[in-house]
């Protein structure tokens, strides 16, 4: 097996919003904001080649929003999806399994483009991949709730179930993947699916929105766009003993510095331990 950073881009979203009710004295301390309280964050995802089959985990924001959409994110950085694909030796026609760990613009934009120069034909980005989601995730962000509709665009989801490349993990059930096993978790949104991927003797886990960045390691900093953030206070206290207890390497998609941490057991309860490269690990 072998694994790839496909670092699709970085975008900003407000301070406040990101660490919900702890103050910016607080939270400031490993995220600086900007002029206007804007905090960058990565969109780091993670390509696994596993025997026959390529597996990329999540795929940013995509290109296809208009500019008014793009003046509220502030993309930056010069690392785009197809950019990293490429450096990695890969096209997007190669994947072959498209995992999702939830339907947010942010994670899931790259799934689909405009063909050609139209802007009204939509085209799957990954013309080849079987596109991974669950039953009950899918049908929370196709029957969104007020709360979170801005997030789910339509856009980014219909055409994967147009294309008939749909699949559904099943839900507490066997992976169907021999790369790794998935966790669910339901505080950020409903069944929002964490992979903890087998590599050597190690646990690398793709821990998506439950843990954006090494700042959301202490309990109470949930971010405030979680649906339920009480339910994610269990959720973070229950992993985060369980990495610190196996030494899981946690992979991060949004820490806009570190790509890999651990955690350990302190005092004051579970915090950082080391941050490091996945080259790192991988060597």
């Amino acid at each position: 097996m072998d694994l790839h950073i496909i670092h699709t881009g970085n975008f900003k979203l407000d301070g406040g919003a990101m660490f919900g009710v702890v103050p910016k004295s607080l939270w400031s301390r490993t995220n600086t904001p900007d002029e206007n309280n804007m905090c960058s964050w990565s969109m780091r995802c993670l390509l696994i080649e596993d025997g026959n089959r390529l597996i990329l985990i999540d795929n940013g924001m995509g290109n296809k929003q208009d500019a008014k959409f793009f003046s509220h994110y502030y993309l930056h950085g010069e690392q785009s999806l197809d950019g990293s694909l490429k450096k990695a030796g890969f096209h997007p026609n190669d994947i072959t399994d498209m995992f999702l760990t939830h339907l947010h613009f942010d994670h899931c934009g790259g799934s689909v483009d405009y063909a050609g120069d139209s802007n009204k034909k939509l085209t799957l980005h990954f013309p080849n991949a079987k596109y991974w989601s669950n039953a009950d995730h899918w049908q929370w962000a196709t029957e969104p709730n007020a709360r979170e509709k801005a997030s789910f665009l339509k856009e980014n989801i219909q055409p994967i179930q147009e294309s008939g490349q749909l699949a559904f993990v099943p839900i507490n059930g066997a992976s169907p993947f021999s790369a790794f096993d998935i966790l669910t978790v339901d505080g950020h949104t409903e069944k929002q699916m964490i992979p903890k991927i087998k590599y050597k003797d190690k646990t690398i886990v793709f821990v998506a929105d439950l843990l954006p960045s090494v700042g959301h390691i202490p309990l109470p900093y949930v971010m405030g766009y979680d649906t339920r953030p009480l339910q994610t206070l269990e959720e973070k206290a229950a992993f985060l003993k369980e990495a610190a207890d196996h030494e899981y390497i946690l992979f991060l998609e949004h820490d806009p510095i570190y790509e890999c941490c651990t955690v350990k057991h302190t005092d004051k309860g579970v915090r950082l331990d080391k941050t490091f490269t996945l080259k790192e690990v991988l060597t």
